[in-house]
């Protein structure tokens, strides 16, 4: 006998009022349930039950250990059913919400993977740069770039986002090229209408940090759009790596400020704290932080 089955054996004789319940419900003799309440007793050196023929009542120490031994019980079960659930096939529709840039051009090309590695499992992903409710509007998982408000969502960290600052050749012509942040202050930039983008941007160089505000004709919420605005060279963009790099690789457009980095912003997954994970959520959350350099909950 060990002390598990023990403890199992006792909740479940105190629960049904008595060892000849309890052995029905557990598919044994009334005798053996005795044997293993007598076990426990005999370890612990205390008396849990006072029986006699008619009736069983619980002793002091009995009702404390019965609470404790119920609350473990509970405990197992929940792992269990957690182990068990991460063994089982990953099914049915996910609820997905992420920026638009990051959507387009990180996200959806992955998921063709997800989805090969997983055929019973659908995706809805809507695209918005506009601050989703996960909860009241019913999403699975919400990407989400920047830094976190407390939002009572748990969420993982994935690899940062990063910026790059570039311009058309033709609009260097006319305008000239900036050689420091602060040259900004003198030329058009395109703002993107989302988060401190939209008035200031910041560098990291050989001095330290600088933030520098920023000024332009045109703003945006899109980040497609600004990418079009530049190429036809109407000013300078700031924007994601992912969005800009073909542009960059043609030559359509040209980095600037070689001598400064944009600091990366932050981007995580987020998902509602419910207990028990389902096994499409989790395979999901797994998938995106092998994709997106994910390091664990934070």
């Amino acid at each position: 006998m060990d002390r598990f089955s023990g403890m199992n054996v006792f909740v479940k004789a105190v629960e049904l009022g008595s060892f000849s319940a309890a052995a029905e419900a557990l598919n044994m003799s009334p005798q053996l349930v005795g044997k293993h309440v007598q076990f426990l007793e005999q370890h612990l050196g205390v008396r849990l039950l006072n029986r006699t023929t008619r009736r069983q009542h619980l002793t002091e120490v009995g009702s404390q250990f019965y609470e404790r031994s119920r609350n473990i019980l509970a405990e197992v079960e929940a792992a269990e059913a957690l182990a068990a659930e991460t063994r089982a096939v990953p099914r049915g529709k996910l609820r997905v919400n992420a920026p638009v840039t990051f959507g387009i051009h990180a996200l959806a090309p992955t998921l063709p993977k997800y989805l090969g590695a997983h055929p019973e499992v659908s995706i809805d992903l809507s695209l918005t740069n506009r601050m989703v409710d996960l909860i009241d509007e019913g999403y699975d998982a919400v990407f989400r770039v920047g830094k976190l408000a407390d939002s009572g969502l748990i969420a993982r960290r994935l690899s940062p986002y990063r910026l790059v600052i570039c311009a058309a050749p033709s609009y260097l012509r006319a305008r000239g090229t900036p050689s420091t942040p602060d040259d900004l202050r003198n030329h058009e930039c395109l703002i993107f209408s989302h988060t401190m983008l939209r008035t200031h941007w910041d560098f990291e160089g050989s001095e330290g940090n600088v933030s520098v505000p920023i000024s332009g004709r045109l703003m945006i919420d899109n980040g497609e759009a600004l990418l079009k605005a530049a190429l036809a060279g109407l000013g300078i963009i700031l924007q994601s790596s992912e969005l800009i790099q073909s542009s960059l690789e043609t030559g359509a457009l040209v980095p600037l400020l070689p001598g400064y980095s944009v600091p990366t912003r932050p981007l995580h997954v987020l998902y509602a704290p419910d207990r028990r994970i389902t096994p499409k959520l989790r395979s999901f959350l797994d998938f995106v932080s092998a994709e997106f350099g994910g390091h664990g909950p934070v």
